[in-house]
This record gives C-alpha cells, structure tokens and sequence, in this order.
C-alpha cells in the first residue's frame, strides 16, 4: 500500500456514539480495517451506559458505568484501536423503566447545541478527515442515538472554518431494509421500511469478513450486555447464525456531508476521493 505523502496530515477517523457496544455492532469491522491500514482511528463515547441492563443471570456490578468503560477499552482493543476511548462524560438515559427523567446529565436531557460544542472541540482537536456516527433514526430509535446523531451533524456543518477546512466527510450508518427486518425479528418494536434504507442510499459497502473475529471479540468484551438474556442471548442457533451473516460480512454507510466533490457513486470507501488518501480506498483495500 502506498502511503499519503509526508506534507498530508495522517489519516484520521472520528466515531461518535452514545454507548459501549455502540461501536462493535455497526461499525466494528470497519474501524478494524482502517486502523490496520494505518489510520489513526478515534472513537469517542457520550456515556458509559451506566443505565444499561445486565443480562447475564446472577451477575453483581457495584458501578456498571466504570464497568462498561473498561468494556469498552477491552472491545476497542480487540478491534486493535490504537488509542483509548474518549469520553464525552454524559450520563446514559436509559430505556423503558430505566429511562431517566430527571437527571440532569442524561443525554436525553442534555441541550444538543451544548454537545454540539464539545464534539466541535473534539473535531479541533482530533482533526479527522472523517467523522461516522449514527444515522437520522439512530439505528433503532433510542433517545441518545437520536441526540448524537444530531449534535455529530450540527459540529461537522459547524467545524469548516478549522484549520484544513475541518472534516471533509460525514458518514451515517446504514441498515438495508432486510437487516432491519432480522433486528424487528430480534423483539425490536421498529418497522423496517422506516428504519432501514434502501439500497441506491448506501454510499459505502465494506466488505469486513477479514475481521469478522475482531468483531465477535469486541462485542465478547462488551459482557453485561451480551449474556443470554440479552437479544442476542436469546436468539437460536439458526438465528444467531442469520444474524453473524448480515453483521459480520458487510458494513454501509450513507453520505451525511461532504465538503468535497464524490469521485463516483458508490464509493470505494470512506476516504475515496479525498486528496491525499487515494491509496487508502484503492482496489486493494478489501472492498
């Protein structure tokens, strides 16, 4: 592989979601195989899902939310990250009866423009090529996928007077519809026609089967919330097989800004077309 020349800035990708586990299933393959092609890959998480659910049978945690962090570490280095999570220190609002009303740090509760603000110093900091978060229905409608979804937009349209002229491209991901129809069959309450995508919207389609064992691994770390009462715990054999097929085979993105001109339609990759990292997208590169 030919590498960007010395005067461009490495290669960077930002991730912003709002959970552990966020990350392993829908992005997990591709954070993997950028990172071994020598991207500096940044993932960035809004809270340690200190709400969450424990599913596995007779387990004690005293503090889920330092629990699920360390969870996180461990999955990011089994995608073989190379840095540590960056927390955005808010607060899990939780689902059903653990949503959480009236703290004032849950996500939920938090004014998007004020996340919006935190991530754009992120971006400065950082200074990614490319950011990747949720898409606009948060892939299954939870509240917080919904909040940093929005606050990751708002900062990438707000982050183009930085040095370089920001981030050149924002990526959603994207569910076709017949993988929303397998996670409506998982007990989800969502209809696939509005939660998936067809297929002329998917801008990137990676193909991530080489890391498919960097992704179970990742979402192994992620233990309390992949035991057997979780869906994926429930699931039969049969299912669960349906399930690792769709998941861990392949990995779409949707187009959700771009500050440069799209060199085809789809896309190779995140990077393609971008000056200077060419050679990251070639056809090489495990498309």
């Amino acid at each position: 592989m030919t590498l960007p020349p010395a005067s461009v800035p490495q290669a960077t990708l930002l991730a912003v979601f709002a959970h552990p586990d966020d990350e392993a299933f829908s992005v997990g393959g591709t954070l993997t195989h950028y990172a071994r092609r020598g991207v500096r890959v940044v993932l960035a998480c809004a809270t340690r899902g200190e709400a969450g659910k424990i599913t596995v049978p007779g387990m004690t945690v005293d503090d889920l939310g330092q629990q699920r962090e360390q969870e996180l570490r461990e999955a990011c280095r089994a995608l073989e990250l190379g840095e540590e999570p960056v927390f955005l220190d808010y607060h899990d609002s939780g689902r059903y009866e653990r949503t959480r009303h009236d703290d004032p740090l849950a996500l939920m509760n938090v004014n998007p423009l004020d996340v919006e603000v935190k991530l754009r110093a992120l971006i400065a900091d950082v200074g990614p090529q490319v950011i990747v978060t949720f898409d606009p229905h948060g892939g299954y409608g939870h509240v917080d996928h919904l909040q940093i979804h929005r606050a990751t937009t708002a900062a990438f349209f707000s982050s183009g007077h930085l040095p370089g002229g920001g981030p050149q491209r924002l990526y959603y991901t994207a569910m076709s519809h017949e993988a929303a129809q397998g996670i409506a069959r998982m007990g989800q309450d969502l209809d696939p026609l509005v939660y998936g995508v067809g297929e002329s919207t998917v801008a990137v389609r990676l193909n991530v089967a080489a890391y498919a064992e960097n992704k179970k691994a990742a979402l192994a770390a992620h233990g309390t919330q992949t035991g057997e009462t979780s869906l994926l715990g429930r699931l039969s054999p049969q299912e669960r097989a349906e399930m690792e097929t769709r998941m861990l085979g392949t990995e779409g993105f949707s187009i959700g800004g771009t500050r440069t001109a799209l060199a085809r339609y789809p896309l190779r990759g995140l990077f393609d077309g971008l000056p200077g990292y060419e050679a990251l997208d070639g056809e090489e590169s495990g498309r």
